[in-house]
């Protein structure tokens, strides 16, 4: 593809897009750019204050819906409350925060950033069908090349906790879900996504969340080589709008190693590739949520 901007999205005047995370960085301007672009944004924030005030920042029809991916039960009233969807924006996600539990008692990565987003997207499957060519946009990160899934201990409760062990493991997690969606939904198109290395509050966190010397360095050198926000959210909104994106692939920047660029087909490890850990991942995550997906 040629370099794909803003200015390619179609018009979205009548479409509903639930974006999650869109209180700060990619999400908000994935919401941002939507909006103006016509469709109707729903904007998935775990702190209401903080949605509405994001929410100020976007010109055109948005609304704020409450959503803590790190409880089920908030998962479940959010996606009540939604009728009909044309494209889910799985964004949100927290990295390399040390160990902790969520609600459901899920480790926190895996259960805030696969385990939440996958029992939402089967929860707005019905609100997905009622509209045609509807679109599931799962974001997931390089740092999936590093990522391995530990289907018998998936939460971090026997092995010692890393945290980017757990944090590559939920964006290899992303990859798997998104794929075998593709494979399982014939009515719904699912699709995979990743910013490079973009410049947002979510490295900004990782450093401050350590007192590690090193880690604060590394938060602060790694923005040196970073893309703007504007450039990072470009494969999400490729992803979610462009005619020419397909079901069951994977964009990203398309720059070297895809830490920067326009969007272009990404790069998969050999792991996010594996169909039999994509159908395993399914089944394990059906087990722990206890959502069983409406699918033919």
């Amino acid at each position: 593809m040629s370099r794909w901007t803003e200015a390619d999205i179609p018009d979205q005047t009548g479409r509903t897009v639930l974006v999650t995370g869109a209180n700060s960085g990619l999400g908000l301007r994935t919401a941002q750019v939507l909006a103006a672009k016509g469709a109707h944004v729903l904007m998935g924030c775990r702190s209401v204050q903080r949605g509405e005030a994001a929410r100020r920042t976007v010109r055109g029809s948005a609304e704020v819906l409450e959503l803590d991916l790190a409880d089920l039960g908030s998962v479940r009233a959010a996606a009540e409350k939604v009728e009909a969807l044309d494209v889910l924006v799985n964004n949100a996600g927290i990295m390399a925060v040390p160990n902790g539990r969520t609600a459901d008692g899920f480790e926190r990565q895996f259960g805030t950033n696969h385990l939440g987003h996958a029992a939402l997207t089967w929860l707005l499957l019905p609100a997905l069908r009622q509209r045609p060519g509807a679109r599931v946009v799962t974001v997931s990160s390089l740092m999936h090349r590093a990522g391995r899934i530990d289907f018998e201990d998936p939460n971090w409760e026997r092995r010692p906790y890393s945290l980017q062990g757990s944090y590559g493991q939920s964006k290899l997690a992303n990859i798997l879900f998104a794929r075998e969606l593709e494979r399982r939904s014939p009515d719904v198109t699912s699709i995979a996504a990743h910013p490079g290395m973009t410049a947002t509050e979510l490295t900004n966190n990782m450093a401050d969340a350590h007192r590690s010397a090193v880690m604060k360095i590394g938060g602060r050198i790694s923005h040196l080589f970073s893309q703007s926000v504007e450039m990072g959210a470009l494969p999400q909104l490729y992803a979610a709008t462009s005619p020419d994106a397909r079901g069951g692939q994977y964009y990203g920047p398309d720059g070297f190693n895809g830490l920067r660029g326009h969007p272009g087909v990404a790069r998969m490890t050999a792991a996010a590739r594996d169909d039999l850990a994509a159908n395993r991942l399914w089944e394990l995550t059906v087990k722990l949520t206890g959502i069983t997906p409406d699918l033919p």
